[in-house]
């Protein structure tokens, strides 16, 4: 599984990377690859707002609130199966 953490650096994208990072070590996905993508021009490729989250080529989160650490879980979940 490919996950996408977007966002320029700021505080908000950040604790989503975090997040996200801890949501994947909870769940045990050592076949997850986590990468967090700074560069505007990519992130335009996929959202508007930051910050925003793709897994598998697929956005699943944009912009705020931010999600939680457990709906991290559950969306990472959901799109395992």
């Amino acid at each position: 599984m490919k996950i996408k953490v977007l966002g320029p650096g700021c505080k908000n994208c950040e604790a989503l990377h975090k997040s996200t990072l801890a949501a994947v070590e909870e769940l045990g996905m050592s076949d997850a690859y986590v990468e967090y993508v700074k560069d505007i021009s990519e992130i335009s490729k996929y959202i508007m707002a930051t910050p925003g989250l793709v897994v598998d080529e697929v956005v699943v989160h944009e912009g705020k609130p931010l999600p939680t650490a457990g709906k991290i879980k559950e969306i990472l979940q959901k799109a395992k199966k």
